[in-house]
């Protein structure tokens, strides 16, 4: 579908702000396009004193299940620097009936130290090539994810929206600018319940891509993608629990069912991390993949 980059990443946002408390968020999600079910998954984060992690997992429901059979896990790991999400690994497997998607990045101080990807990156004539320049400075998409507010200030504000997102997934670097729209409230079936910053999300490539393509045409001219941003109770960080955006046969929407905060007692911080439990790369939602 031409979400993919920004759901993937959009399922992409922020850094900002100091360490808050420490948490851990468990996550359900589910996808649906056109009012019609496509896929399901779980999100896990840890917020930890000096580090965090993120580990998300999906499948393909429905008819969409039918043609694709698709599955994924993602996993990214880094440490907080200054308040701040430093990636240091993003580990992304996406499989269906047909292809694998396998990337394994390493990351230091913002820029991309090793890449591996299966298949090989694709090298057409009018591919734009992705440069050393374009590895450094990035956010890998899951970390893009933690929305780090300052340590002073509204937690739910307007600030939330106001930044520009270097994002790259191993193949594709993009950025994602923020803007405020409006705030909002939600209620999910399981925990979270009250209000969220939604904002606007443009989606400019940067490098990776075929400018003639499609897709990417689409996505550059959308003015309607939102994202709505909801706190880890007890800390100072936002992370996505509801993604919309048009596409030409309907509109997708990722939404958390539930979405539930529990507070780490010192002796469980640092075994609750999620741990990659194979040694195969971890994917993004594979249904918001095309």
């Amino acid at each position: 579908m031409v979400l993919a980059a920004p759901v993937a990443a959009l399922c992409a946002v922020l850094v900002s702000g100091q360490a808050g408390a420490q948490a851990r968020l468990d996550a359900r999600y589910t996808a649906s396009l056109a009012g019609l079910p496509i896929g399901e998954g779980g999100w896990t984060i840890v917020i930890g004193e000096t580090e965090y992690s993120a580990t998300a997992t999906g499948t393909t429901t429905g008819l969409m299940k039918a043609f694709t059979g698709g599955h994924g896990q993602t996993v990214t790991q880094g440490t907080l620097q200054a308040g701040k999400p430093a990636v240091a690994s993003y580990v992304a497997s996406i499989q269906s009936y047909k292809k694998g998607n396998e990337i394994r990045l390493k990351v230091d101080a913002g820029t991309v130290k090793e890449l591996k990807l299966n298949p090989p990156a694709e090298t057409e004539p009018e591919r734009v090539p992705v440069t050393d320049a374009s590895k450094s400075g990035v956010l890998d998409p899951m970390t893009a994810t933690l929305v780090r507010m300052p340590a002073s200030g509204e937690l739910m504000s307007a600030e939330a929206c106001q930044r520009k997102l270097p994002v790259f997934d191993g193949r594709l670097r993009y950025d994602l600018n923020l803007a405020f729209k409006r705030m909002g409230e939600v209620k999910a079936a399981k925990g979270y319940a009250g209000p969220v910053v939604v904002c606007s999300v443009y989606f400019t490539p940067v490098a990776g891509y075929i400018p003639t393509r499609a897709a990417i045409k689409y996505l550059q001219e959308q003015r309607n993608i939102e994202i709505w941003l909801a706190p880890i109770g007890g800390t100072r960080v936002l992370v996505p629990i509801r993604i919309e955006g048009p596409t030409p046969v309907g509109r997708a929407v990722l939404e958390a069912d539930e979405f539930v905060v529990t507070a780490l007692p010192p002796t469980e911080r640092a075994s609750a991390r999620p741990k990659d439990k194979s040694t195969k790369a971890a994917q993004t939602e594979t249904k918001t993949t095309p």
